[in-house]
């Protein structure tokens, strides 16, 4: 079984650091990806903190059935596949381990899944920098990633930290997208940018890169994902559910760009010398 085989598309969603919202960008980009009649898997590659498969509502206790003593069948919710260190692990768990055991451990996730053919494989990365980003790089053709960051300056301050790293391992940088990008009240209707403004695109102009998304800080995002019904599979009207469809597009339309570019061959020129 060739996993690289059964997967197009790789798509990292990664961020610099924690608490920006990159595992629930994953999982709502996952589901628009399928509401666009994509097939598409979902990795959970933070070892240390999975959090699929409460986002994606999966039983607690539930496990991978295991195949010729070593493939994990992926975990069907909300019609994606799913794999995670939380299905192998009691919830409550924690995982005190080396890098050498997360490394084996998140390589076993990736290469032992047996992942139906799917368009897309999106990956939820741990935040930071460290050793799972780098054996993803050296174990598959990454399609692209797409950083998470929100309009704060501590959190561009790692999302550059992320930029730079995976620019220096050639894995392509699909763009940015800015979470919690402004809060509208549920009472009285204000737009206030709690975090700040700009980011993105502060983000945007020093490296070159698009901002695929403007997420926003709400509630029901929130609400809906700690209860394992994550909005665009929910609440597909929501204005959340719209904003998470036009992610889908452009990273889909990044993705094509990067393919006709990495297959462009050379120019051949013909004159009458």
């Amino acid at each position: 079984m060739n996993n690289p085989e059964r997967f197009k598309h790789l798509i990292c969603i990664a961020s610099g650091k924690g608490g920006v919202g990159k595992s629930t960008t994953a999982v709502n980009l996952a589901l628009a990806l399928a509401a666009n009649g994509r097939k598409v898997g979902l990795l959970d590659a933070d070892i240390y903190g999975p959090s699929i498969p409460l986002m994606m509502g999966v039983e607690p206790g539930t496990r991978p059935e295991i195949r010729q003593q070593k493939y994990m069948v992926p975990i069907l919710a909300h019609g994606i596949e799913c794999n995670s260190m939380g299905f192998l692990i009691d919830e409550n768990t924690a995982m005190v381990w080396r890098a050498p055991m997360i490394i084996s451990a998140f390589n076993q996730i990736l290469n032992d899944t047996a992942w139906n053919e799917r368009d897309y494989l999106v990956v939820d990365m741990p935040p930071g920098t460290g050793d799972i980003q780098l054996s993803l790089a050296q174990s598959v053709k990454v399609s692209g990633a797409v950083i998470v960051t929100t309009p704060q300056d501590v959190a561009l301050l790692d999302a550059r930290k992320g930029i730079e790293m995976f620019r220096k391992v050639d894995v392509p940088i699909l763009g940015i997208v800015e979470n919690m990008s402004t809060h509208h009240c549920s009472s009285c209707g204000h737009e206030e940018a709690i975090f700040g403004t700009g980011g993105g695109d502060r983000l945007s102009a020093e490296y070159g890169l698009e901002v695929l998304g403007r997420l926003p800080l709400d509630l029901e995002i929130r609400e809906k994902t700690d209860a394992g019904n994550p909005v665009v599979s929910s609440a597909p009207s929501h204005p959340a559910a719209h904003a998470y469809l036009k992610l889908a597009q452009n990273v889909e339309c990044k993705v094509s760009q990067h393919v006709v570019s990495a297959g462009s061959g050379p120019t051949i020129k013909v004159s009458d010398d």
